[in-house]
């Protein structure tokens, strides 16, 4: 996921891909626990994704607070 088509989105939109990388990696932790998770890099790279939308949505709320 780029950054770049992040700050091309609305912020429901934003708040809608949060909501479903969070359900993601709340499944993902779910496999990981029960030995079913075959590739645990997809547990960091979720992560990142999380980080990466709550940054620009940051940036959003920034931008219309100044």
């Amino acid at each position: 996921m780029k950054a770049s088509s992040l700050r091309e989105m609305t912020m429901e939109e934003l708040d809608q891909k949060l909501t479903e990388l969070r359900g993601a990696l709340f499944n993902l932790r779910f496999q990981h626990a029960t030995s079913q998770l075959e590739n645990t890099a997809q547990l960091r790279k979720t992560r990142r994704n999380i980080a990466q939308v709550l940054t620009v949505i940051r940036e959003m709320a920034s931008k219309a607070g100044a």
